[in-house]
């Protein structure tokens, strides 16, 4: 079965630069962020994951453990890191898998199709750059796939989580462009009365669309 919002994200076990996990475990009570890496001591991967770990403030405060992927063993992992914390001038202490036998990015269905010159040297494929939002029910709420050749865009994966944890916290939606503090949109499903309780002032723009303060 493919991978959809809505499905259950599937389980694992695998070898990390962080130990052992059980991936259910690991994510268990808080929000997670899965995200792939095609080959350990790439350019561009180096850049993220120092991103990633210059961000680590903001994915705590938001209660999101944060959980990288990439196609090599765990020993280049552990040299790579050293490497990635020079070159950034941060410290990882995420987890990084190590998915050298493709077991993880074939359940994600993260392996590259597109590319065939990303591949190792045995011609098996790395991955592409998948990124997955799992809630704390562990159901996955975001997709996305960028090409290896593209680095991530780590404010919309911030600005996403964002708006899914308000969003289950309050009845509203996120209009385009919407970051932290913007207004907000009552969700289609809330009658104008309920409105009038649940967001005071709360403005009409046509009779689909009313907005509203961000409720954080």
């Amino acid at each position: 079965m493919p991978l959809r919002l809505g499905s259950v994200a599937p389980n694992f076990k695998a070898q990390t630069t962080k130990g052992d996990i059980d991936f259910h475990q690991y994510i268990e009570g808080s929000w997670a962020v899965l995200f792939s890496h095609p080959a350990d001591f790439t350019p561009v991967c180096t850049t993220e994951l120092g991103e990633v770990a210059r961000r680590a403030s903001d994915f705590e405060s938001r209660n999101v453990k944060v959980i990288g992927l990439s196609a090599n063993e765990l020993t280049d992992h552990e040299k790579w890191v050293d490497d990635i914390n020079e070159v950034n001038n941060v410290s990882v202490q995420f987890p990084i898998i190590a998915d050298a036998d493709r077991n993880v990015s074939t359940l994600y269905d993260m392996l590259d199709h597109q590319d065939v010159t990303n591949v190792d040297t045995k011609g098996i494929p790395f991955t592409v750059r998948s990124v997955f939002i799992i809630d704390p029910k562990k159901i996955i709420r975001l997709m996305i796939t960028y090409p290896a050749s593209t680095g991530r865009n780590f404010d919309e994966v911030i600005r996403v989580i964002d708006s899914l944890q308000l969003g289950d916290k309050h009845r509203i939606t996120t209009p385009a462009n919407w970051n932290k503090g913007d207004e907000v949109i009552v969700h289609p499903g809330v009658s104008n009365e309920e409105a009038e309780k649940l967001f005071p002032g709360f403005r009409t723009v046509k009779p689909y669309l009313r907005l509203t303060k961000s409720p954080f």
